[in-house]
């Protein structure tokens, strides 16, 4: 998959997976690594981003592997972002099958 294209569908991905559970920046990108070639520093500079939007809030929680781990949540303002970005998503994806089809769409 390009870097280009990854780029623009990160943030909806990493919504999607602090949806299913609040995690640390690490298990997220263990998790979306297991899918696509990824670098661990491209996940950070997404978490300060939806952070600092407000679409995450973040809390510490004591490891038994190290010091404290900076965990992310989404909040109410994350989940209907997460929300429009999946609709965007589909009628993106709706749109570039049709055309690489050659197809119209109505």
């Amino acid at each position: 998959m390009s870097t280009q294209l990854k780029k623009g569908v990160l943030e909806l991905v990493v919504l999607s997976k602090m949806e299913e559970k609040n995690r640390y920046g690490y298990d997220i990108y263990q998790e979306i690594s297991q899918h696509m070639i990824i670098s661990e520093s491209t996940i950070y500079p997404i978490l300060r981003k939806i952070v600092k939007e407000g679409l995450c809030e973040t809390y510490l929680k004591e490891s038994t592997e190290g010091p404290p781990r900076k965990y992310f949540r989404l909040t109410k303002k994350g989940k209907e972002k997460l929300l429009f970005l999946r609709q965007d998503w589909l009628k993106f994806q709706r749109v570039v099958n049709l055309m690489i089809r050659g197809e119209k769409y109505e």
